[in-house]
């Protein structure tokens, strides 16, 4: 009797190499093509999983029976095989499974399912859970974020600045050699959790090499090191429904962007062709140089945790205004907008619900809205209690609170309701229409910018930080005009004396929505 797997799920089968290596990954390498039940083939890469035993990880996208046979790039006996495997679909009722991979819509400008159904990215940095939560905490985690709409769980799945050694001391592999030798135990321990991503119905978001720092793994190993470790990460966790972050915190301008380049190209040679980009450090874009690359699936920029006037202008005015036009188009999402409860770079404050819900909202109406991740600082350290940012100075003046004060707060409940009030719009029919305005208080003090989308179908939405007043150029005509407050969803229509000068009587942010006669 054939082995059944469900649509999207993953199939996957063992070997034991005839051959002992010192340094499998780097002595050999396992190749499989998939035959699909329509005739397509795949080539996806196996893994070694420590002494002589070797993986293979696959997710079928075809209802029907599928072949498979592998070709080790060095002879090996033991890892030749052969077999099939019937696919059948899923009938579960978790959204991950049911809608299968993500891709980019017809249009370049957002993220959809496989089905064309606009998928809106809400996301969150959990950089240190997989590494450093157990399971029990890590479920909890999950299912609380499931339940508050977040659908992409952002993290790091190598050692890293922020966590340079798991529970028992381990790191990824042996960095201090070259050729790298990698360490299965510390993949075998996050696997399960990296699993249960999928299971409590998000997707993963892996970032594959930290590259901040000289220290970090992005910049510390060789090209060739770099690539080996990457291929490891990709063979290993690519059967799972997944976004790959390539790089993360990179300047990749000053560290090289050939380099990265190359890297992208050989890693995803063999793959389920997941969508990837790379996570830039702060007010870093990288979509002109990497746009037209194959594995590049959309521009990811961050836009930090500064609070000056300067770097508040370069995410309502600089690249992500500026640049999302294109002859190649891409969908653009701020992967890391300011985190709640962190010290701000300049002033000194402490980003509140507020902040969290301007950042969140000038991202996705500067640009095509795709979506947008959210962040709090204790979310991403995963401390257990209150202490210092492991390798991050004196971030936060090293009075991180445990990870569990991330969980429920104003902000997360901010974007849940900003998820639901986008989804009541075509929103991925929005554009910027920032054009409309006869004033852009914006252009005298960046703190009061307004940014403004409309739809195909005329509808107008406006984002005001500051509340007051929204004047319009005079040969505009609105109708049905309604205040929406991103606090509580509350919504309370407008009675328009002067079409073209709508009042808020707000102090603090709003949302204007109107209809274009």
């Amino acid at each position: 009797m054939k082995k059944e797997v469900k649509l999207n799920c993953i199939f996957e089968v063992g070997f034991h190499s005839e051959r002992e290596y010192q340094n499998p990954p780097f002595e050999n390498e396992l190749i499989a093509e998939f035959y699909s039940p329509s005739g397509k083939i795949l080539k996806i890469r196996g893994f070694w999983d420590g002494k002589r035993k070797w993986k293979l990880r696959f997710s079928p996208d075809e209802i029907g029976q599928w072949e498979w046979k592998t070709f080790p790039v060095n002879l090996d006996n033991g890892l030749i095989k052969s077999g099939s495997f019937i696919c059948n679909q899923y009938t579960g009722k978790n959204p991950v499974y049911k809608n299968g991979s993500l891709k980019i819509s017809k249009n370049g400008f957002y993220i959809s399912y496989q089905s064309e159904e606009p998928f809106f990215w809400l996301g969150d940095t959990a950089w240190n859970g997989v590494i450093r939560g157990d399971d029990n905490n890590w479920q909890k985690y999950l299912r609380i974020r499931r339940k508050q709409k977040f659908n992409v769980i952002q993290f790091v799945a190598c050692h890293w600045r922020g966590d340079s050694e798991d529970e028992f001391g381990e790191k990824a592999c042996d960095d201090e050699v070259s050729p790298i030798k990698i360490n299965p135990r510390f993949f075998q321990r996050i696997d399960k959790r990296i699993f249960m991503i999928n299971k409590s119905g998000l997707y993963a978001a892996p970032v594959i090499l930290w590259t901040l720092l000289e220290t970090d793994i992005g910049q510390k190993l060789s090209e060739e090191d770099a690539i080996l470790l990457a291929k490891y990460i990709v063979a290993r966790y690519d059967a799972c429904q997944c976004v790959w972050l390539l790089g993360g915190d990179g300047d990749y301008q000053k560290i090289g962007i050939e380099r990265w380049k190359r890297i992208g190209r050989e890693v995803f040679k063999f793959s389920h062709k997941r969508l990837a980009t790379l996570h830039p450090c702060g007010q870093n874009w990288v979509g002109e140089e990497f746009r037209s690359e194959d594995w590049y699936s959309f521009i990811g920029y961050q836009s930090g945790h500064g609070d000056s006037d300067e770097h508040i202008s370069w995410l309502v005015k600089g690249p992500p205004s500026l640049m999302w036009k294109h002859q190649i188009q891409k969908p653009v999402i701020n992967l890391e907008p300011n985190y709640e409860n962190a010290i701000a770079y300049h002033h000194r404050t402490r980003f509140n619900a507020y902040h969290v819900r301007r950042a969140a909202y000038w991202s996705l109406f500067v640009s095509p809205p795709a979506g947008i991740t959210y962040g709090h600082d204790s979310i991403w350290n995963w401390n257990f209690e209150t202490g210092p940012s492991e390798g991050h100075g004196n971030w936060g003046d090293r009075l991180i609170e445990p990870w569990y004060i991330g969980l429920e707060t104003e902000g997360i409940s901010s974007m849940t309701l900003m998820k639901k009030i986008i989804e009541k719009f075509k929103w991925h029919t929005f554009k910027p229409f920032n054009a409309i305005l006869m004033e852009q208080p914006g252009d005298t003090d960046p703190k009061k910018f307004i940014a403004i989308v409309k739809s195909e179908d005329n509808i107008v939405l406006a984002y005001l930080p500051c509340g007051g007043e929204l004047k319009l150029k005079p040969d505009i005509k609105v109708t049905e005009v309604y205040l929406i407050n991103p606090e509580n969803g509350k919504k309370t229509k407008v009675k328009q004396g002067n079409n073209n000068l709508i009042k808020t009587y707000q102090e603090k942010d709003c949302l204007v929505t109107f209809k274009m006669a």
